[in-house]
C-alpha cells in the first residue's frame, strides 16, 4: 500500500477559497462559495481544519446549503483523529461525529449521528464502524490525497483506501488521469488530475465520480473539483489562497 510523501508541511497554514460555478450548456453561474482554513492544534503532531460551505442567494431558492466540516488531523501521516460535519440542507439538519482510534491495522470509529427534519428529532442514533487498512474521512482524505507520490505514478494508477462518515464505511479510490494545464486566478498550472471513486461492498458505486486538478509543484494546491448533478455539473475554482 502506498504511503503518502510530505512534500513541506509539518503543521499546514493554509486558508484556501473557492468559488462554487453551477454549469450547464451556456449557463455558467456562481451557485455557492468554499472556504478552508488550516491551523495548528493544541497537540504538537496534529492540525484542524474546517470547510465552510454556502449556496449564493439565488440558489438558496432552489436548495439551500450551509455546511460546516471540522477534523483532527494527524500531520505525520494525514490520517483522522476527530471529524465532525454540521450540514443544513433543504429543509434537514444533520450532525455527525466520528472519534477514531487505530489498533494494529484496524481503525474504529466510534459514530454519533443526529438528523432533524422541519425542525424535529427524525434521527438519533450511535454506531461503531471498522476497517482494515488505511482509513479516512471527509476532511482528511483531503490532505492524505494532497501527500501522494503521484510524481511516480503513471496514467491509470489507483490506490484504494477505506473512508467513513457518520453513517457508513465505504472503499475510496484515487484514479491518476495524467497532468492537465488548468487556468486559474488568470495564470495556466500544470495539475495532476485525480478521479475519486467511492464504491459501497461488492464494489457497487455508492455515488458519482469526483474529480480534482492539484497543482503540479510544492504546495499541492487543488485549483479546481468537479462534480456531476442530474442536471450540469458543479466546479469549485480556486480564487484565493
Amino acid at each position: 500500500m502506498a504511503a503518502p510523501c510530505a512534500f513541506g508541511w509539518n503543521v499546514p497554514r493554509e486558508r484556501l477559497t473557492y468559488d462554487v460555478m453551477y454549469k450547464w450548456g451556456l449557463i455558467n453561474k456562481k451557485a455557492g462559495s468554499v472556504s478552508l482554513v488550516t491551523r495548528p492544534h493544541s497537540t504538537k503532531n496534529d492540525f484542524q481544519a474546517v470547510l465552510t460551505a454556502a449556496t449564493a442567494p439565488w440558489a438558496d431558492n432552489i436548495f439551500m446549503l450551509r455546511d460546516t466540516l471540522m477534523g483532527t488531523i494527524n500531520s505525520s501521516n494525514f490520517l483522522p483523529i476527530y471529524y465532525e460535519k454540521i450540514a443544513h440542507e433543504g429543509n434537514e439538519l444533520k450532525h455527525d461525529i466520528v472519534r477514531f482510534s487505530k489498533k494494529g491495522y484496524t481503525s474504529t470509529g466510534d459514530c454519533v449521528r443526529k438528523v432533524w427534519k422541519k425542525g424535529k428529532v427524525f434521527r438519533d442514533e450511535t454506531r461503531e464502524l471498522e476497517a482494515v487498512g488505511t482509513t479516512v474521512d471527509m476532511m482528511s482524505s483531503f490532505y492524505y490525497m494532497r501527500n501522494l507520490p503521484f510524481e511516480k505514478w503513471t496514467k491509470g494508477h489507483t490506490l484504494t483506501i477505506n473512508i467513513f462518515s457518520g453513517k457508513q464505511k465505504e472503499k475510496l479510490s484515487f484514479k491518476y488521469q495524467g497532468i492537465d494545464n488548468v487556468e486559474a486566478k488568470g495564470k495556466t498550472y500544470p495539475c495532476y488530475h485525480i478521479t475519486f471513486i467511492f464504491t459501497g461492498d461488492g464494489g457497487k458505486k455508492t455515488s458519482d465520480n469526483m474529480d480534482a486538478w492539484i497543482r503540479a509543484d510544492e504546495s499541492r494546491v487543488p485549483i479546481r473539483l468537479e462534480g456531476k448533478l442530474p442536471v450540469g455539473k458543479v466546479q469549485c475554482e480556486l480564487v484565493s489562497e
